[in-house]
C-alpha cells in the first residue's frame, strides 16, 4: 500500500511514516518548514518527503492519506485530498487500528515530560528484554529511530492530549487504550484548542476511561488538575508518586533527593528503600519521570533494582537539555520548552547543577498558546535561574515587548529581560552579555532559524581570532 502523510515532519507524524515503512508500506509524504532531527531521520530511512503542500504530491494516486493535526480546510492538498475522493483518516487512529490493537500498551501522558518519561520507561523494558514497540514524540538518544514495531505484546507511546486531526477533535490518546498509563502532571496549554484546563481535564478524563479496571494509573500525589480529573470517575487501580515529603500522606513511590540536582535519589516503595539512582539526568523534573517509569515498568513485572539499573545508563531524548556544544569553557544546550512551566524546571535543573556559573538563556515563545499570550503571568518569572535572558520575538508578538517594557519598570536598572527581533540580534546580544566561560540555554519547540549551528559557529570564530 502507497501512504502518504501530509505534516510528515512533524514528531507524531513523522513517527508514524516510520511504523509504515516498517510495516512495508511504500511511504511518501509533505510538510512545510522542514528541519531535523525529524527530517534527517526520515531520510535516513529513505522516506520520501517534499516540503510545500501541492495538489501534484498526491500523484501518482496514493491508497491512503494520513493528515496531520496542523493540517485544516483551505489547504491545498488536504482540498486535492477531499475533492479527488481519496482515502484519508488522522494519525491517531491509523496507529490503533494498524498497530495498538491487541497490544498492551504503556501510555505516558501529561502537560510535561511526556517525550523523556516514554523514553526513559521505554528504555528499561528494553534493557529488560521486552523489546517493547514504541512511539516517542522526539528522538531518544538510546535508539536509533523514534518509533518501531518491536518484537513483543507490549507498547509504550506518548499520549499526546493535543486533537486528532480537522475531522477528528478528539484528544490524540482518546485512541490508544492503555492498560499501563501514566498522567505526569496537567496544567493549562494548547489554548488553541481548549478554553480553558476544565476542557483538558474533560479530556483526561475520557482517557481515564479507557483504562481497564485490571489496568494501572500512576500519578503525582500533588496535583489539583488532574484530582479534578480522576474526580470525574475512575475505574482503574492508582499509584502516586512524590519527592520528599511534598505529601502528608503515604506515596506509593517516593525519592528521597541524595543530590541537590537529582542526579542521585533513593527511590523508596511503600515506605522501604529500593534502590539508588545515580544517573547524568538532573533537575527535580526528571526525578519524577524516572519515579513514574520505575512505577509503570513494575506493573509489567520490571523490579525496581532493575529499573534503576537500567536508569543508570540512559542517556536521555535529543532537544532534551542536550549539550550541543563546549567552546573554550561556553557550553550551548538545546531544550523543547514549549511552556513556562517547562522553561523554569529545566533552568533550575541546570542551576542546581552549576551553581553560580552563568547561565544565559535564549527563548522563543513559539507554542501556540505562548505566541497567543495564555502564560504572560508566568512568563518572565519562569526564567529567573537564568542570570540573563534574551527573548526571541521572531513572529513580531505585540504583548512581548511590551511584557518586558513593564518588568523593567518595576525593576529600575536591571537588564535581565531583553528582546530582540532577529537571530542575528540574539546571536550578538548572547556574546556580549556572555564573554567568558558559562551556560547558554536555547529553548525552543521549533527550529529556531538555525540559531543553535550559528551560535556555535561564532563561538569557534571567536575563539580564532
Amino acid at each position: 500500500m502507497h501512504i502518504h502523510i501530509l505534516g510528515i515532519c512533524g514528531t507524531f507524524m513523522g513517527s508514524l511514516a516510520v511504523l509504515a515503512r516498517e510495516l512495508g508500506h511504500t511511504v511518501t509524504g509533505s510538510d512545510q518548514g522542514v528541519y531535523p532531527p525529524m527530517s534527517t531521520q526520515l531520510e535516513a530511512q529513505g522516506i520520501g518527503l517534499v516540503e510545500g503542500y501541492r495538489p501534484e504530491n498526491l500523484e501518482p494516486k496514493p491508497d491512503l492519506v494520513l493528515i496531520g493535526n496542523a493540517l485544516s480546510r483551505g489547504n491545498a492538498e488536504v482540498e486535492a485530498v477531499l475533492n479527488r475522493n481519496i482515502d484519508y483518516m488522522s494519525g491517531p487512529e491509523w496507529l490503533a487500528r494498524e498497530v495498538l490493537r491487541h497490544r498492551w500498551v504503556l501510555a505516558v501522558a501529561g502537560t510535561h515530560g511526556k517525550t523523556t518519561t516514554t523514553a526513559m520507561l521505554l528504555w528499561i523494558l528494553e534493557q529488560a528484554g521486552f523489546e517493547p514497540g514504541y512511539l516517542v514524540g522526539g528522538v531518544p538518544r538510546d535508539f536509533p529511530v523514534s518509533a518501531r514495531l518491536g518484537n513483543s505484546d507490549f507498547f509504550v507511546i506518548e499520549a499526546d492530549e493535543y486533537d486528532s486531526a480537522f475531522f477528528d477533535k478528539r484528544s490524540k490518546f482518546i485512541h490508544y487504550r492503555p492498560h499501563t498509563l501514566i498522567l505526569n502532571n496537567l496544567e493549562f496549554d494548547h489554548a488553541d484548542i481548549f478554553d480553558n484546563v476544565e476542557a483538558i481535564e474533560r479530556q483526561v478524563h475520557h482517557l481515564v476511561r479507557t483504562v481497564p479496571s485490571q489496568g494501572l494509573i500512576i500519578r503525582p500525589a500533588v496535583d489539583t488538575h488532574l484530582d479534578s480529573a480522576l474526580n470525574l470517575g475512575c475505574w482503574s487501580p492508582v499509584q502516586d508518586t512524590a519527592i520528599g515529603s511534598e505529601t502528608p500522606r503515604m506515596a506509593d513511590w517516593r525519592a528521597e533527593l541524595l543530590a541537590d540536582d537529582g542526579s542521585r535519589f533513593m527511590v523508596v516503595h511503600h515506605e522501604q528503600p529500593v534502590a539508588t539512582v545515580s544517573w547524568s539526568q538532573t533537575g527535580r523534573h526528571n526525578v519524577r519521570n524516572a519515579l513514574s517509569a520505575i512505577a509503570a515498568a513494575r506493573h509489567v513485572g520490571v523490579t525496581p533494582d532493575h529499573a534503576v539499573a537500567a536508569l543508570s545508563r540512559f542517556s536521555g531524548v535529543k532537544r532534551r537539555m542536550e549539550l550541543l556544544a563546549d567552546v573554550a569553557g561556553v557550553k550551548v544546550y538545546d531544550d523543547f520548552a514549549h511552556h513556562p512551566t517547562a522553561i523554569a524546571t529545566t533552568l533550575e535543573g541546570l542551576r542546581h547543577q552549576v551553581g553560580e556559573e552563568p547561565i544565559l538563556a535564549l527563548i522563543e515563545p513559539r507554542s501556540n498558546t505562548m505566541r497567543q499570550g495564555a502564560h504572560q503571568q508566568t512568563l518572565l518569572p519562569s526564567a529567573d535561574a537564568a542570570d540573563q535572558v534574551l527573548w526571541a520575538n521572531l513572529n513580531e508578538l505585540d504583548w512581548l515587548p511590551t511584557l518586558v517594557a513593564a518588568w523593567h519598570e518595576g525593576h529600575p536598572g536591571s537588564a535581565r529581560h531583553r528582546v530582540e527581533s532577529t537571530v542575528q540580534a540574539l546571536i550578538d546580544g548572547a556574546l556580549a552579555e556572555l564573554p567568558g566561560r558559562g551556560h547558554i540555554v536555547i529553548m525552543s519547540n521549533g527550529g529556531f532559524g538555525g540559531i543553535h549551528g550559528k551560535l556555535i559557529a561564532e563561538l569557534e570564530r571567536r575563539q580564532t581570532t
